[in-house]
Protein backbone atom coordinates (compact mmCIF):
# COMPACT_ATOMS: atom_id res chain seq x y z
CA UNK A 1 0.00 0.00 0.00
CA UNK A 2 1.26 3.45 -0.72
CA UNK A 3 0.50 6.66 0.89
CA UNK A 4 0.43 10.32 -0.20
CA UNK A 5 0.01 13.08 1.93
CA UNK A 6 -2.18 15.34 -0.10
CA UNK A 7 -2.71 19.00 0.49
CA UNK A 8 -5.23 21.88 -0.76
CA UNK A 9 -3.69 24.51 0.79
CA UNK A 10 -6.95 26.23 1.96
CA UNK A 11 -7.70 30.22 2.80
CA UNK A 12 -8.31 29.24 6.74
CA UNK A 13 -9.64 32.32 7.73
CA UNK A 14 -12.90 32.67 6.06
CA UNK A 15 -15.41 34.37 7.74
CA UNK A 16 -18.24 32.91 10.26
CA UNK A 17 -21.17 33.89 8.61
CA UNK A 18 -19.22 33.20 4.61
CA UNK A 19 -21.79 30.45 3.76
CA UNK A 20 -24.75 32.71 4.36
CA UNK A 21 -23.28 36.07 3.80
CA UNK A 22 -21.00 35.45 0.15
CA UNK A 23 -22.22 33.65 -3.05
CA UNK A 24 -19.46 31.72 -3.39
CA UNK A 25 -15.99 30.52 -2.69
CA UNK A 26 -14.74 30.09 -6.23
CA UNK A 27 -14.81 32.04 -8.93
CA UNK A 28 -16.21 35.90 -7.26
CA UNK A 29 -14.89 35.29 -4.12
CA UNK A 30 -14.76 38.95 -3.01
CA UNK A 31 -10.74 39.88 -2.97
CA UNK A 32 -10.98 41.84 0.56
CA UNK A 33 -11.44 38.36 2.13
CA UNK A 34 -7.71 37.84 1.37
CA UNK A 35 -4.87 39.05 3.41
CA UNK A 36 -1.40 38.51 1.65
CA UNK A 37 0.75 39.19 5.12
CA UNK A 38 -1.68 35.68 6.29
CA UNK A 39 -1.27 34.58 2.91
CA UNK A 40 2.86 34.30 3.43
CA UNK A 41 2.27 32.43 7.12
CA UNK A 42 -0.32 30.21 5.54
CA UNK A 43 1.53 29.02 2.32
CA UNK A 44 5.01 28.63 4.57
CA UNK A 45 2.90 26.57 7.28
CA UNK A 46 1.91 24.43 4.32
CA UNK A 47 5.33 23.74 2.94
CA UNK A 48 6.43 22.94 6.30
CA UNK A 49 3.82 20.02 6.68
CA UNK A 50 4.43 19.11 3.12
CA UNK A 51 7.73 18.39 4.47
CA UNK A 52 7.05 16.56 7.37
CA UNK A 53 4.91 14.46 5.88
CA UNK A 54 8.44 13.93 3.99
CA UNK A 55 10.38 13.15 6.97
CA UNK A 56 7.46 11.04 7.91
CA UNK A 57 7.94 8.43 5.53
CA UNK A 58 5.17 8.73 3.33
CA UNK A 59 5.64 8.03 -0.35
CA UNK A 60 3.99 11.08 -1.78
CA UNK A 61 3.75 14.91 -1.47
CA UNK A 62 0.48 15.76 -3.29
CA UNK A 63 -0.44 19.16 -4.47
CA UNK A 64 -2.39 20.45 -7.82
CA UNK A 65 -3.84 23.06 -9.37
CA UNK A 66 -7.25 25.89 -8.86
CA UNK A 67 -8.02 29.19 -9.34
CA UNK A 68 -9.67 32.21 -8.14
CA UNK A 69 -10.90 30.12 -4.88
CA UNK A 70 -10.30 30.07 -0.85
CA UNK A 71 -10.42 26.17 -1.18
CA UNK A 72 -7.16 25.47 -2.51
CA UNK A 73 -4.16 28.44 -2.65
CA UNK A 74 -2.18 26.81 -5.81
CA UNK A 75 -3.01 28.94 -8.93
CA UNK A 76 0.87 27.27 -9.96
CA UNK A 77 1.17 23.82 -8.17
CA UNK A 78 4.61 23.55 -9.86
CA UNK A 79 5.96 25.96 -7.96
CA UNK A 80 5.21 24.98 -4.65
CA UNK A 81 6.35 21.58 -6.02
CA UNK A 82 9.44 23.04 -7.52
CA UNK A 83 9.58 24.57 -3.72
CA UNK A 84 9.46 21.09 -2.01
CA UNK A 85 12.74 19.41 -4.76
CA UNK A 86 15.33 20.98 -3.01
CA UNK A 87 13.89 20.46 0.56
CA UNK A 88 12.86 16.91 0.26
CA UNK A 89 14.58 13.78 -0.42
CA UNK A 90 12.83 10.80 -0.09
CA UNK A 91 9.04 11.36 -1.04
CA UNK A 92 7.28 11.51 -4.84
CA UNK A 93 6.30 14.64 -6.02
CA UNK A 94 2.71 14.27 -7.13
CA UNK A 95 1.48 17.03 -8.97
CA UNK A 96 -2.29 16.37 -9.72
CA UNK A 97 -1.92 18.32 -12.02
CA UNK A 98 -1.46 20.35 -14.31
CA UNK A 99 -4.61 21.61 -16.11
CA UNK A 100 -3.09 20.65 -19.32
CA UNK A 101 -6.28 22.14 -21.53
CA UNK A 102 -5.36 25.80 -19.89
CA UNK A 103 -1.98 25.93 -21.15
CA UNK A 104 -1.15 27.90 -24.17
CA UNK A 105 1.12 26.20 -25.56
CA UNK A 106 0.49 22.60 -23.56
CA UNK A 107 4.52 22.18 -24.34
CA UNK A 108 5.40 24.74 -20.61
CA UNK A 109 3.96 21.82 -19.83
CA UNK A 110 5.96 19.32 -20.77
CA UNK A 111 8.76 21.74 -19.75
CA UNK A 112 7.92 22.66 -16.30
CA UNK A 113 7.28 19.18 -15.51
CA UNK A 114 10.51 18.06 -17.06
CA UNK A 115 12.70 20.59 -14.85
CA UNK A 116 10.85 19.11 -11.90
CA UNK A 117 11.71 15.56 -12.76
CA UNK A 118 15.48 16.81 -13.30
CA UNK A 119 15.56 18.81 -9.90
CA UNK A 120 14.31 16.13 -7.96
CA UNK A 121 16.45 13.49 -9.35
CA UNK A 122 13.56 11.44 -11.00
CA UNK A 123 10.75 12.07 -8.26
CA UNK A 124 8.11 13.24 -9.96
CA UNK A 125 4.53 11.88 -11.14
CA UNK A 126 2.66 14.12 -14.08
CA UNK A 127 -0.99 14.71 -13.11
CA UNK A 128 -3.22 15.55 -16.38
CA UNK A 129 -6.97 16.81 -14.78
CA UNK A 130 -9.22 18.13 -17.24
CA UNK A 131 -9.95 20.84 -13.89
CA UNK A 132 -13.25 21.91 -12.70
CA UNK A 133 -15.66 23.99 -14.65
CA UNK A 134 -15.33 26.55 -12.01
CA UNK A 135 -11.60 27.13 -13.09
CA UNK A 136 -11.46 25.78 -16.95
CA UNK A 137 -14.78 27.71 -17.84
CA UNK A 138 -15.64 30.37 -15.80
CA UNK A 139 -12.13 31.53 -14.18
CA UNK A 140 -10.10 30.63 -17.87
CA UNK A 141 -12.73 31.11 -19.99
CA UNK A 142 -12.79 27.64 -21.54
CA UNK A 143 -15.33 26.54 -23.99
CA UNK A 144 -17.14 23.77 -21.98
CA UNK A 145 -17.85 21.65 -25.23
CA UNK A 146 -14.95 21.65 -26.27
CA UNK A 147 -12.32 21.24 -23.34
CA UNK A 148 -11.74 17.57 -23.74
CA UNK A 149 -11.03 18.20 -27.16
CA UNK A 150 -8.03 20.29 -26.45
CA UNK A 151 -7.72 18.10 -23.51
CA UNK A 152 -6.78 15.38 -25.78
CA UNK A 153 -4.90 17.05 -28.43
CA UNK A 154 -2.62 18.46 -25.45
CA UNK A 155 -2.12 15.88 -23.85
CA UNK A 156 -0.39 14.11 -27.50
CA UNK A 157 1.80 16.74 -27.58
CA UNK A 158 3.16 16.83 -24.08
CA UNK A 159 3.77 12.98 -24.56
CA UNK A 160 5.39 13.05 -28.04
CA UNK A 161 8.08 16.24 -27.24
CA UNK A 162 8.83 14.08 -23.99
CA UNK A 163 9.12 10.83 -25.83
CA UNK A 164 10.30 12.20 -29.55
CA UNK A 165 14.20 11.25 -29.96
CA UNK A 166 14.23 14.16 -32.52
CA UNK A 167 12.87 17.79 -33.50
CA UNK A 168 9.21 17.80 -34.57
CA UNK A 169 6.67 19.95 -35.39
CA UNK A 170 2.92 19.39 -34.45
CA UNK A 171 -0.08 20.61 -36.50
CA UNK A 172 -2.86 20.69 -34.02
CA UNK A 173 -6.12 22.15 -33.97
CA UNK A 174 -5.56 24.44 -31.30
CA UNK A 175 -2.03 24.51 -30.82
CA UNK A 176 0.92 24.65 -34.08
CA UNK A 177 4.08 24.43 -33.78
CA UNK A 178 7.24 24.53 -36.38
CA UNK A 179 9.65 23.38 -33.83
CA UNK A 180 8.98 21.22 -30.70
CA UNK A 181 12.51 20.66 -29.24
CA UNK A 182 12.10 19.50 -25.63
CA UNK A 183 14.96 21.36 -23.35
CA UNK A 184 15.47 19.70 -20.88
CA UNK A 185 13.84 15.93 -21.28
CA UNK A 186 12.66 14.13 -18.02
CA UNK A 187 15.10 11.78 -16.27
CA UNK A 188 12.56 9.64 -16.09
CA UNK A 189 12.44 7.94 -19.25
CA UNK A 190 10.74 7.72 -21.77
CA UNK A 191 8.44 10.08 -19.16
CA UNK A 192 7.39 10.19 -15.81
CA UNK A 193 4.70 7.85 -14.26
CA UNK A 194 1.32 9.73 -15.39
CA UNK A 195 -2.13 9.99 -12.93
CA UNK A 196 -5.15 11.28 -13.85
CA UNK A 197 -7.19 12.51 -11.69
CA UNK A 198 -11.24 12.42 -12.16
CA UNK A 199 -13.84 13.38 -10.19
CA UNK A 200 -16.25 10.80 -11.80
CA UNK A 201 -16.66 11.37 -15.67
CA UNK A 202 -16.77 8.04 -16.47
CA UNK A 203 -14.53 9.07 -20.41
CA UNK A 204 -11.77 9.02 -17.75
CA UNK A 205 -11.99 5.10 -17.35
CA UNK A 206 -11.35 4.62 -20.92
CA UNK A 207 -8.35 7.08 -21.03
CA UNK A 208 -6.52 5.21 -17.99
CA UNK A 209 -7.23 1.78 -19.63
CA UNK A 210 -5.92 2.59 -22.98
CA UNK A 211 -3.09 4.57 -22.25
CA UNK A 212 -2.47 2.45 -19.18
CA UNK A 213 -2.48 5.10 -16.89
CA UNK A 214 -3.48 5.94 -13.09
CA UNK A 215 -6.74 6.61 -12.41
CA UNK A 216 -6.86 8.90 -9.68
CA UNK A 217 -10.42 9.78 -7.83
CA UNK A 218 -11.01 12.87 -5.58
CA UNK A 219 -13.87 12.73 -3.97
CA UNK A 220 -15.30 14.41 -0.75
CA UNK A 221 -17.60 12.25 -0.44
CA UNK A 222 -15.85 9.57 0.63
CA UNK A 223 -15.29 5.73 0.22
CA UNK A 224 -18.72 4.57 0.97
CA UNK A 225 -19.99 6.65 -2.08
CA UNK A 226 -16.73 6.21 -4.06
CA UNK A 227 -17.46 2.86 -4.16
CA UNK A 228 -19.87 3.25 -7.37
CA UNK A 229 -17.28 4.99 -9.09
CA UNK A 230 -14.25 2.54 -8.47
CA UNK A 231 -16.89 -0.15 -9.43
CA UNK A 232 -17.60 1.38 -12.54
CA UNK A 233 -13.38 2.09 -12.94
CA UNK A 234 -12.85 -2.12 -12.42
CA UNK A 235 -15.70 -2.71 -14.74
CA UNK A 236 -14.09 -1.12 -17.37
CA UNK A 237 -10.82 -2.02 -16.78
CA UNK A 238 -12.41 -6.21 -16.60
CA UNK A 239 -14.18 -5.07 -20.15
CA UNK A 240 -10.55 -4.35 -21.84
CA UNK A 241 -8.95 -7.34 -20.28
CA UNK A 242 -6.67 -5.42 -18.19
CA UNK A 243 -5.10 -6.47 -15.43
CA UNK A 244 -6.84 -5.09 -12.25
CA UNK A 245 -3.97 -3.73 -10.38
CA UNK A 246 -4.90 -1.85 -7.54
CA UNK A 247 -2.24 0.19 -7.51
CA UNK A 248 -3.76 1.62 -10.70
CA UNK A 249 -6.50 3.23 -9.01
CA UNK A 250 -5.79 5.99 -6.40
CA UNK A 251 -8.44 7.40 -3.92
CA UNK A 252 -8.62 10.71 -2.01
CA UNK A 253 -10.29 10.39 1.82
CA UNK A 254 -10.43 12.66 4.56
CA UNK A 255 -8.75 10.95 7.73
CA UNK A 256 -7.69 12.33 10.83
CA UNK A 257 -6.21 10.46 14.02
CA UNK A 258 -6.27 11.51 17.32
CA UNK A 259 -5.27 9.77 21.03
CA UNK A 260 -9.53 8.23 21.04
CA UNK A 261 -12.40 8.52 19.13
CA UNK A 262 -13.47 10.80 21.91
CA UNK A 263 -10.78 13.60 21.38
CA UNK A 264 -10.69 13.21 18.12
CA UNK A 265 -14.06 14.79 17.94
CA UNK A 266 -12.59 17.55 20.00
CA UNK A 267 -10.17 18.05 18.32
CA UNK A 268 -10.99 17.80 14.32
CA UNK A 269 -14.98 18.31 13.88
CA UNK A 270 -15.13 22.25 14.09
CA UNK A 271 -12.74 21.85 11.21
CA UNK A 272 -14.19 19.28 9.05
CA UNK A 273 -17.55 21.78 9.61
CA UNK A 274 -15.67 24.69 8.01
CA UNK A 275 -14.53 22.78 4.77
CA UNK A 276 -17.68 21.16 4.16
CA UNK A 277 -19.61 24.27 4.80
CA UNK A 278 -17.13 26.67 3.68
CA UNK A 279 -14.67 25.37 1.59
CA UNK A 280 -17.21 23.80 -1.09
CA UNK A 281 -19.67 26.41 -0.87
CA UNK A 282 -19.96 26.72 -4.34
CA UNK A 283 -22.78 28.40 -6.51
CA UNK A 284 -24.74 25.77 -8.59
CA UNK A 285 -24.69 28.30 -11.81
CA UNK A 286 -20.26 27.55 -11.16
CA UNK A 287 -20.24 23.93 -10.70
CA UNK A 288 -21.60 22.69 -13.60
CA UNK A 289 -21.50 24.57 -16.80
CA UNK A 290 -23.51 23.33 -19.58
CA UNK A 291 -21.62 21.61 -21.93
CA UNK A 292 -18.69 20.36 -18.94
CA UNK A 293 -20.36 17.00 -18.31
CA UNK A 294 -20.69 14.74 -20.97
CA UNK A 295 -24.04 12.82 -21.99
CA UNK A 296 -22.67 9.50 -20.66
CA UNK A 297 -21.49 10.91 -17.39
CA UNK A 298 -24.68 12.38 -16.79
CA UNK A 299 -26.52 9.61 -17.76
CA UNK A 300 -24.13 7.34 -15.28
CA UNK A 301 -25.82 9.42 -12.38
CA UNK A 302 -22.34 10.51 -11.27
CA UNK A 303 -23.14 13.65 -8.97
CA UNK A 304 -20.76 16.56 -9.06
CA UNK A 305 -18.18 16.78 -6.19
CA UNK A 306 -19.93 20.73 -5.55
CA UNK A 307 -22.98 23.02 -6.37
CA UNK A 308 -26.70 22.07 -5.05
CA UNK A 309 -26.62 18.04 -4.97
CA UNK A 310 -23.85 18.10 -3.75
CA UNK A 311 -24.70 20.24 -0.85
CA UNK A 312 -27.84 18.89 -0.08
CA UNK A 313 -26.84 15.34 0.69
CA UNK A 314 -24.25 17.21 3.08
CA UNK A 315 -27.30 19.68 4.72
CA UNK A 316 -27.38 19.34 8.63
CA UNK A 317 -24.71 16.38 8.95
CA UNK A 318 -22.84 16.33 12.28
CA UNK A 319 -19.79 14.93 12.85
CA UNK A 320 -21.05 11.16 13.67
CA UNK A 321 -23.25 11.32 10.49
CA UNK A 322 -20.00 12.45 8.43
CA UNK A 323 -18.05 9.29 10.22
CA UNK A 324 -20.82 7.14 9.33
CA UNK A 325 -21.53 7.64 5.69
CA UNK A 326 -17.74 7.47 5.40
CA UNK A 327 -16.91 11.12 4.27
CA UNK A 328 -14.27 11.35 7.10
CA UNK A 329 -12.61 8.52 8.56
CA UNK A 330 -11.32 9.53 11.59
CA UNK A 331 -10.79 8.71 15.42
CA UNK A 332 -7.80 6.79 17.38
CA UNK A 333 -5.21 5.00 15.50
CA UNK A 334 -6.42 1.34 15.83
CA UNK A 335 -10.52 3.34 14.64
CA UNK A 336 -8.57 4.61 11.79
CA UNK A 337 -6.65 1.38 11.01
CA UNK A 338 -9.64 -0.80 10.82
CA UNK A 339 -12.12 1.69 9.21
CA UNK A 340 -9.57 2.65 6.11
CA UNK A 341 -7.99 -1.38 5.64
CA UNK A 342 -11.90 -1.95 4.93
CA UNK A 343 -12.24 1.27 2.81
CA UNK A 344 -9.27 0.57 0.67
CA UNK A 345 -10.00 -3.15 0.13
CA UNK A 346 -13.66 -2.16 -0.51
CA UNK A 347 -12.18 -0.44 -3.72
CA UNK A 348 -9.40 -2.25 -4.74
CA UNK A 349 -6.94 0.66 -3.73
CA UNK A 350 -3.03 0.68 -3.84
CA UNK A 351 -2.90 5.17 -3.19
CA UNK A 352 -4.23 6.39 -1.07
CA UNK A 353 -4.39 10.34 -1.38
CA UNK A 354 -4.48 11.15 2.48
CA UNK A 355 -5.96 14.56 3.30
CA UNK A 356 -4.91 15.30 6.97
CA UNK A 357 -4.88 19.03 6.69
CA UNK A 358 -8.50 20.17 6.08
CA UNK A 359 -10.64 23.24 6.31
CA UNK A 360 -9.30 25.56 9.16
CA UNK A 361 -7.13 22.71 10.96
CA UNK A 362 -4.22 24.64 12.20
CA UNK A 363 -0.60 23.47 12.12
CA UNK A 364 -0.15 21.80 15.55
CA UNK A 365 -3.18 19.54 14.57
CA UNK A 366 -2.26 18.78 11.31
CA UNK A 367 1.54 18.07 12.55
CA UNK A 368 -0.20 15.65 15.39
CA UNK A 369 -2.88 13.64 12.76
CA UNK A 370 0.39 13.20 10.60
CA UNK A 371 2.71 11.68 13.34
CA UNK A 372 -0.04 9.55 14.31
CA UNK A 373 -1.25 8.30 10.89
CA UNK A 374 2.69 7.83 10.10
CA UNK A 375 3.80 6.19 13.24
CA UNK A 376 0.52 3.74 14.55
CA UNK A 377 -1.75 3.51 10.82
CA UNK A 378 0.42 3.40 8.08
CA UNK A 379 2.99 0.51 9.00
CA UNK A 380 -0.20 -1.56 9.94
CA UNK A 381 -1.38 -1.17 6.16
CA UNK A 382 1.95 -1.88 4.37
CA UNK A 383 0.90 -5.29 3.38
CA UNK A 384 -1.97 -4.65 1.48
CA UNK A 385 -1.54 -5.61 -2.14
CA UNK A 386 1.96 -6.92 -2.25
CA UNK A 387 1.37 -9.57 -4.44
CA UNK A 388 0.88 -6.80 -6.98
CA UNK A 389 3.54 -4.31 -8.54
CA UNK A 390 3.09 -0.89 -8.60
CA UNK A 391 3.86 0.28 -12.35
CA UNK A 392 2.36 3.88 -11.52
CA UNK A 393 5.67 5.19 -9.54
CA UNK A 394 8.91 6.62 -10.04
CA UNK A 395 11.28 3.87 -10.51
CA UNK A 396 14.15 5.94 -8.86
CA UNK A 397 17.14 4.72 -11.34
CA UNK A 398 19.56 7.44 -10.24
CA UNK A 399 22.50 6.11 -8.95
CA UNK A 400 22.71 6.98 -5.03
CA UNK A 401 26.46 8.43 -5.88
CA UNK A 402 24.93 10.74 -8.83
CA UNK A 403 22.34 12.07 -6.38
CA UNK A 404 22.72 15.91 -6.01
CA UNK A 405 21.98 17.16 -1.97
CA UNK A 406 21.67 20.99 -1.54
CA UNK A 407 24.95 22.25 -0.69
CA UNK A 408 25.93 24.13 2.59
CA UNK A 409 25.26 27.36 2.29
CA UNK A 410 28.29 30.12 3.47
CA UNK A 411 27.24 33.12 5.06
CA UNK A 412 29.48 36.47 4.74
CA UNK A 413 28.99 39.86 6.61
CA UNK A 414 29.66 42.60 3.88
CA UNK A 415 28.69 46.50 4.07
CA UNK A 416 25.88 47.41 2.22
CA UNK A 417 24.82 51.43 2.50
CA UNK A 418 27.55 51.54 5.93
CA UNK A 419 25.31 48.60 7.46
CA UNK A 420 26.85 45.02 7.99
CA UNK A 421 24.74 42.84 5.53
CA UNK A 422 24.78 38.78 5.75
CA UNK A 423 24.94 37.44 2.15
CA UNK A 424 24.75 33.77 1.40
CA UNK A 425 26.07 31.70 -1.20
CA UNK A 426 25.81 28.08 -1.87
CA UNK A 427 29.83 26.64 -1.41
CA UNK A 428 28.45 23.46 -3.31
CA UNK A 429 30.08 22.45 -6.57
CA UNK A 430 28.71 21.28 -9.76
CA UNK A 431 29.55 18.14 -11.29
CA UNK A 432 31.13 18.62 -14.94
CA UNK A 433 29.33 16.52 -17.27
CA UNK A 434 30.72 12.94 -17.86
Amino acid sequence: MKFTWFHLMPYRFLPEDFKEKYHSVWVDIPRDLYDPKVGHRLYNDYLDQLEYADSMGFDGLGVNEHHQNAYGLMPSPNIMAAALTRRTRNANLVVLGNSIALYNPPIRVAEEFAMLDVISGGRLIAGFPVGTSMDTNFCYGEVPATIREKYYEAHDLIIKAWEAKDVFSFNGKYTKLRYVNLWPKPLQQPRPPIWIPGGGSVETYDFCADHDYQYSFLSYFGYIAGKKVSDGYWDVMAKKGKELNPYSLGFAQVVAVSETDEQAEKDYAPHMDYFYNRCLHVYNGFADAPGYRTVKTIKAGILGQVGDQAAMRREGLKWKDFLDQGYVIAGSPKTVRDRLREAMKSLNCGHLMILQQIGSMPPELVRKSTNLFATEVMPHMRDLWSNFEDRWSPKRELPQADFAMPGPVRFDKREVNGKAHASASASAEVRSAK
